[in-house]
Parts: structure tokens; C-alpha cells; sequence
């Protein structure tokens, strides 16, 4: 068992060295992760290196330890579930990879502006096990539909949002959750129900450029999942392979499988 372990030994050594310096700038690398999260998911991403950069600036001018070169991925990314993302449809740029980690940290509901439409698949795809719930607010059955998935913990996604929401979910947008002993209930319309922790909320609008009041901007997370250069560039090239070469992209999916698995029992190895 020693001499089968003895790579492990060096791995986790210079695992352990690395995690000395992760500790040391945790202050400055965590603030700068929460500015991210709630206030940069809108922007562009060479507007959020401009925000991330000027951050790090004044961590280092206020002597708060940070790592200097800010990357969300990097701080809050778990390459296991990035791999399981990306399975699902996620693009494979840092951009739309950080977009999935301000979905999966914030503490407000997330609204994707999401023209081309992958926000939108990459929920539906991830979610399908859970048996997702997909409606919009045109749809005259939808707010059953929203208090079923809030009693039974069923995520729902409410698509092809305007630039104003219903009254109706004001409550859920502002988590106006009641607790009773154990139990949890939330006020939606004229009935109170229960409320499963399990939900999922999501929105998604396929407006270019929407322009939403305080009212709203305040009460949900804003994403920006318009397509960027080097995302196109990496869903263009996939489509080439899979029309030229198929067996090379059915070989490419089965190896980002695999090693997800791999990546996945190494982890519980660890944990």
C-alpha cells in the first residue's frame, strides 16, 4: 500500500503548498468573487476584467491579500462540476463558465439575457432529471403550474421574459419565505403553500439589450449570456468535426465522459 501510494505522496505535497497560498490570499480573492457575483453578471467579459482589475488594485493599495490575477474559475470553478456543465451544453469559454458560477452562488433568482438561446438549453438539459418545469408568463395555467414546482421542489423556468416581470411572483423574487417550526411556506397569488428548499427558480429573455428598472434589476441576478468571440469560435469548430469527422466528436464526448468520472471518484478518493 506505501509503494502504491508513493505518487500520491508528491501529488499531495505540492497539493498542500498550493492550498498554504490559497489560504493566505483568501480575503482579498473571496471579496472580489462576491463583487463578481452580484454586481458583474450584466456586463461583458471585458468589462468585468476591467471591474475585476481595478479590485485587485485596491486590495493592494488597502494591503489585502489577494493573488493579484483575479480568475472567478479559478477561486469558486469546481473542474468537476465545470466537466459535468459543459456535458450539459455549457460553452467551454471562461466567460460562459463564469456565468454558470454566478448562477450556482447567488442568492438571488438568476435572469439570463440569452438572444441565442444556450442559457436557455443548458438549463433545460441540466435540470431534465429533475423534471423541469418550462413556461412563460402568457400562459394562463402557469401559476399552478409555479406552486406545484414550489410544494414538490420541481425547478421551473420561466422563458421569453419582457422587460417587466408579473406581480404575482413578487413574493418569490423577494424570497418573502415564512418559517414555521420545520416547515417552510410562501404567499403566491391568493394561496399559501409550502415551500420545498429543493426549488429552482430560473428566467430567461431573448431581448438584446433589455433596459430593467431598479425594481427588478434589485430582486433577481442579471447574466449576460450573449454569445462571445471565443465561444462562437469553439461551437463553430465542434460543428465542423461532428459534419467531417463524427467519429472523432463522438470519441472527443466519450473522453470528456470518462474523465469527468475519473475526476469525480478521485475527488471522493480524497474527500
Amino acid at each position: 500500500m506505501i509503494g502504491g501510494l508513493g505518487g500520491e505522496k508528491t501529488r499531495w505535497k505540492a497539493e498542500a503548498e498550493r492550498l498554504a497560498i490559497v489560504y493566505h490570499n483568501l480575503t482579498g480573492d473571496v471579496l472580489i468573487s462576491a463583487g463578481i457575483i452580484s454586481y458583474a453578471g450584466a456586463f461583458t467579459s471585458t468589462y468585468r476584467g476591467e471591474l475585476s482589475s481595478g479590485w485587485v488594485k485596491n486590495c493592494g493599495e488597502r494591503e489585502i491579500p489577494n493573488s493579484g490575477a483575479f480568475s472567478l474559475e479559478r477561486v469558486l470553478g469546481n473542474p468537476v462540476l465545470i466537466r459535468n456543465w459543459s456535458m450539459f451544453g455549457l460553452p467551454n469559454d471562461n466567460f460562459s463558465i463564469e456565468n454558470g458560477i454566478i448562477n450556482q452562488y447567488t442568492r438571488r433568482w438568476p435572469l439570463f439575457i440569452d438572444p441565442q438561446g444556450q442559457a436557455n438549453r443548458w438549463i433545460k438539459n441540466m435540470e431534465k432529471e429533475n423534471k423541469i418545469i418550462v413556461k412563460k408568463f402568457t400562459d394562463g395555467t402557469y401559476l399552478k403550474h409555479l406552486e406545484s414546482g414550489i410544494r414538490m421542489g420541481t425547478p421551473v423556468m420561466m422563458e421569453n421574459i419582457g422587460e417587466e416581470t408579473d406581480p404575482a411572483i413578487e413574493p418569490l423574487l423577494q424570497k418573502q419565505i415564512m418559517i414555521k417550526g420545520k416547515s417552510m411556506t410562501i404567499k403566491i397569488g391568493d394561496s399559501i403553500i409550502e415551500y420545498a428548499k429543493e426549488f429552482k427558480f430560473y428566467m430567461t429573455t431573448k431581448l438584446r439589450n433589455p433596459h430593467y428598472l431598479p425594481e427588478v434589476s434589485t430582486k433577481v441576478t442579471l447574466i449576460n449570456f450573449m454569445i462571445t468571440y471565443e465561444g462562437l469560435s469553439d461551437q463553430l469548430l465542434g460543428i465542423v468535426v461532428n459534419e467531417e469527422k463524427p467519429e472523432m466528436q463522438m470519441q472527443k464526448e466519450q473522453l470528456v465522459i470518462e474523465s469527468a468520472q475519473n475526476k469525480n471518484k478521485l475527488q471522493e478518493i480524497e474527500d
